[in-house]
């Protein structure tokens, strides 16, 4: 069966068409730079152009974007890293009616982690799985049994006063110049909160930092296992189609 995925960002926007029996990408990736007025209009654009550069691909019956927003029934209602007129726009009809085809919009970290839960680091297990992606903010993820409970939020719960993220994220050990271990302690903290509050089974670390997991993930002691991300920067694009077809 296949699909197609999208992933808006904040600089860029990539795509491919999706074997979804597999989680693999069934063509070379395309992007385009994310237009500097990234409007839902100029991104729906974007999204035309990435799926002109498929003709060939076999046409699935909806087509997954994931966006860098909560998402509520097609609705986005925050806006990272792109422009504010996204709060409150219907992306899903807007989407739909732009590219003539039938669309489903999720949030850039729920679709990252749903494609690490079915078909990368986590493939083939059960019970509670929280993907947590670490880089300019921390992105989360939550799977039970398979299913997605979509804008979790995580690195907004409040800590040490403050957003989880400013306190550990990728971007607090760039921006104090913390050391491995000194950045490893805080996010001992952060973790610790998480079981506490969730009793996982498993935590899946992403962002780009994951590469460098060697580096940090020995230093944790936890209850929870915690494994580093798999499928690195094609995540998005496959769980954004993976869930589209779920949701069709």
């Amino acid at each position: 069966m296949m699909g197609f995925g999208i992933d808006i960002g904040g600089t860029g926007t990539k795509g491919a068409p999706v074997d979804l029996d597999t989680g693999a990408l069934a063509g070379d990736r395309t992007r385009f730079d994310t237009p500097e007025k990234s409007t839902p209009e100029a991104l729906a654009d974007v999204c035309q152009k990435i799926i002109d550069a498929f003709p060939d691909a076999p046409q699935p019956p909806v087509t997954g974007v994931a966006i860098p927003a909560v998402v509520q029934r097609g609705v986005a209602r925050s806006a990272a890293n792109i422009d504010k007129s996204w709060i409150d726009t219907d992306v899903d009809a807007l989407f739909t009616k732009h590219l003539g085809r039938e669309v489903h919009v999720v949030n850039d970290a729920d679709a990252a982690g749903f494609a690490e839960a079915k078909y990368g680091a986590a493939r083939g297990r059960g019970g509670v799985i929280m993907v947590i992606t670490l880089g300019t903010g921390i992105g989360s993820a939550l799977i039970i049994d398979g299913k997605l409970v979509p804008n979790t939020e995580l690195g907004h719960l409040e800590f040490k006063g403050d957003d989880a993220e400013h306190y550990a994220a990728t971007s607090a050990r760039e921006r104090e110049d913390l050391s491995w271990e000194s950045w490893a302690g805080r996010l001992q903290e952060y973790f610790s909160h998480l079981e506490r509050l969730f009793s996982p089974d498993l935590f899946i670390v992403g962002g780009g930092v994951s590469k460098d997991h060697q580096r940090f993930l020995p230093l944790l002691s936890l209850r929870t296992e915690i494994i580093p991300a798999e499928l690195r920067n094609n995540a998005g694009i496959i769980g954004a189609a993976a869930l589209a077809a779920e949701e069709h």
